[in-house]
């Protein structure tokens, strides 16, 4: 069977992990979220394309979710000899890492759209699944925050990685969203699949941008969406997504979530511990229970495994 997953930061890709044990490699299509890319010097940062691909090859650093497992960080340290303003490098870059952003800057300058450069980088990388950005075109994740009275619109990297998410959140955009297009191979993996799975990743900064491409989410109208939740209780198993999900005016729960993705999840799976039975009152889509929380990668394959029963099951 083909599944596609919608893909952005941490929680996603530790389901890949244990999908990719479970189905064929080549069955599987992931569509990423590209809302956080951007530029860090001369360098081109395409961090949850990244996380990905490094999944799918077995080489993520799984201490951080970001970056090559075993990476040395000698540029990076060099590079703090010559930090001044306008030339500091903020996120510490591993020097495997930073060569493959180098291929990616290097082809991107010289015209090439973003797709082209993920795919040539995921047959070098012998990833036999297919890997899209979800736009070719520039879209960008803005954060809007109070500081001392004041209100800035940041770049999603400027208030995560400078700011290390300390600041007041008053909202979220996905600037120039309205504009893109999504990449075509992406929208043929969404129509050619028979399930399409949203991971536990952020909703609002890691799925968000994705869904805010209207080329996508038409696509996903008619398939079968199977969303996890990134919510246990009224706490995010992981990052800010708690804080987004107010800042948009959502409750930080599995009502939160629902009423996030209603107009396109047909299931959605929640924590066991979240008393399953009680919380489908007010929700109108099938809600499964599972355990959500990923600490290995038994867990991992267990929750794949517990979304394709579910998906046989009609």
């Amino acid at each position: 069977m083909k599944i596609t997953l919608l893909s952005g930061g941490t929680g996603t890709p530790k389901l890949l992990q244990g999908l990719k044990k479970v189905v064929k490699e080549d069955n599987i299509s992931v569509v990423v979220n590209t809302g956080e890319d951007t530029w860090v010097g001369d360098l081109y940062l395409s961090p949850d394309i990244d996380t990905v691909l490094y999944t799918l090859a077995d080489m993520i650093n799984e201490d951080t979710w970001y970056g090559v497992k075993g990476d040395t960080f000698i540029t990076h340290e060099t590079l703090k000899m010559y930090q001044c303003e306008g030339f500091s490098e903020f996120l510490r870059i591993g020097d495997r890492d930073r060569a493959l952003k180098i291929h990616k800057t290097y082809f991107l300058r010289r015209g090439y759209p973003l797709s082209k450069v993920v795919d040539m980088e995921r047959k070098l990388l012998n990833i036999k699944a297919k890997v899209f950005p979800m736009t070719d075109d520039k879209v960008e994740t803005k954060i809007l925050v109070e500081e001392e009275g004041e209100k800035i619109l940041l770049k999603f990297h400027d208030f995560w990685i400078k700011r290390r998410g300390k600041a007041k959140v008053l909202d979220v955009f996905y600037e120039n969203s309205q504009y893109a297009k999504g990449v075509e191979e992406a929208l043929v993996s969404i129509e050619e699949a028979e399930l399409v799975v949203i991971g536990p990743s952020n909703p609002i900064t890691s799925i968000g941008p994705i869904l805010s491409i209207r080329d996508i989410k038409r696509a996903l109208k008619d398939k079968r969406v199977f969303v996890v939740s990134p919510i246990v209780g009224d706490r995010a198993v992981s990052g800010p997504a708690g804080v987004f999900m107010e800042a948009k005016g959502y409750p930080v729960n599995i009502y939160g979530i629902y009423k996030f993705y209603q107009d396109i999840v047909d299931t959605l799976i929640i924590d066991n511990r979240d008393n399953v039975e009680e919380k489908k009152r007010g929700i109108e889509c099938k809600v499964v229970g599972a355990d959500i929380i990923l600490r290995n990668m038994e867990d991992k394959i267990n929750l794949a495994r517990r979304i394709l029963e579910e998906y046989r099951k009609n």
